[in-house]
């Protein structure tokens, strides 16, 4: 252990760091500049004590709460981010001992992105609490080393110094969901050192990504400017080593996807369609088992691309999967006025609107009528299966518009759906 230093100073009067709070509560500080009035008057010393890879700082410390200050005094948005520190290097289910970074086995078993997505989302999803000093059911420490630890199936806890070993150095312009971001501070590792694992861009000018990471209260995931709130330039882009290559662009197959299907793949489709917008689709967010919500999500993406009929049907194919992995493409657009479901309100096609087919589209065009006033022929309000009901008030909106013949059968075409939702 390091002597304990020993040194007199005056805090600023407005400075919200730890330190300098005491300091106020001890030095005698004026009422009126921040001192605690029954310690007005007395002069004490702070003791600043180092044991030497202990305490770790896992996000803005000392100097980062003192700009903090700093920015709200010139007007300026202050760094959001809580001190929390991490623990030190050591096996699962124990604090284990400080000591030099761990060197990674290379034994250790590969993963696939998927998977790295899916263990931080089950974090994400039991709202694990952040906690340097205690370890979740996993036995991975709750801190924001111990969550890339766990993501990256390290079987080891490990610290912001040791996870570069674990993987390869790579160009920021080349993250894909399962990577890592990570700043170790070398100069002083209780000052900002802090590791996000990147889960996807959410614009095309990848200005911002979808983050997942452990910080108070709990782990979390959130759009997150590139690279971090605070120290974004010194952050390094790293690859698991583990990796197997291909896993998060390789399209898994359209057996994957559709009703009752119930796989990771399913999941990772919703995850990668909420960070491109699509998250007002999902009530309860992404799960394994397809949904409805899943189908809209996708059409709504591959709408957004340009594309239609068959191409926007719904169902992830080879390209809507690889714009979705890669984090390009068009973002899926807010939802337009009009749209009673917050849906993508462009023509889906004429395959959604014969007997026996039923989905949001058909349930959307019924709301759409009656809001127009073409709902007559609805005896109990219009629901997601085409019925006769449907074509009727199709057939009186399209008559209503001087059409006759073909163009008034009750059948929705491209030109009809624009008029309905003009």
């Amino acid at each position: 252990m390091t002597v304990p230093v020993f040194e007199e100073y005056e805090p600023d009067a407005d400075c919200g760091c730890p330190g300098c709070a005491q300091r106020r509560r001890t030095a005698g500080l004026p009422v009126r500049h921040g001192g605690h009035p029954a310690a007005h008057g007395a002069r004490r010393a702070l003791v600043l004590v180092t044991a030497a890879g202990v305490v770790l700082s896992c996000g803005a410390g000392q100097a980062a709460a003192t700009a903090a200050g700093r920015d709200a005094r010139a007007g300026e948005v202050a760094d959001p981010q809580p001190v929390h520190p991490q623990g030190p290097v050591g096996p699962l289910n124990s604090g284990g001992a400080s000591g030099p970074p761990s060197a990674p086995d290379p034994a250790s078993p590969t993963t696939t992105r998927a998977d790295i997505i899916t263990r931080a989302q089950k974090w994400v999803t039991a709202k694990v609490p952040y906690d340097m000093t205690a370890y979740w059911s996993d036995g991975y420490r709750q801190d924001c080393s111990g969550f890339v630890s766990m993501a990256w199936d390290l079987g080891t806890n490990e610290w912001t110094g040791s996870l570069a070993g674990f993987g390869t150095k790579i160009d920021r312009a080349d993250l894909e969901p399962g990577d890592i971001l990570l700043f170790h501070n070398l100069a002083d590792p209780a000052v900002g050192s802090h590791v996000t694992v990147f889960g996807g861009w959410t614009d095309h000018t990848h200005t911002h990504y979808l983050a997942y990471e452990q910080t108070r209260p709990s782990a979390r995931k959130a759009t997150t400017p590139m690279a971090y709130w605070s120290n974004s330039s010194k952050y390094v882009a790293y690859r698991h080593k583990g990796i197997v290559s291909g896993a998060a662009t390789a399209f898994p197959g359209a057996a994957k996807f559709g009703p009752g299907t119930d796989n990771a793949h399913v999941t990772r489709l919703g995850q990668l369609l909420v960070a491109q917008g699509g998250k007002r689709f999902y009530s309860t967010g992404a799960g394994p088992r397809w949904s409805d919500a899943d189908r809209r999500a996708t059409q709504a993406f591959q709408l957004a691309q340009g594309w239609k009929g068959k191409d926007a049907d719904g169902i992830p194919g080879p390209a809507t999967w690889s714009l979705l992995v890669k984090g390009t493409g068009h973002r899926i657009p807010a939802a337009a006025s009009g749209d009673p479901q917050g849906g993508a309100v462009a023509y889906p096609g004429r395959s959604f609107f014969r007997p026996g087919q039923a989905g949001s589209h058909v349930e959307r065009l019924g709301a759409q009528l009656v809001k127009k006033g073409y709902g007559a022929h609805y005896a109990t309000g219009p629901g997601p299966r085409w019925t006769e009901a449907d074509r009727r008030n199709v057939e009186a909106f399209q008559r209503a518009q001087g059409w006759s013949g073909s163009a008034a059968d009750g059948y929705p075409g491209p030109e009809t759906w624009r008029r309905l939702f003009a």
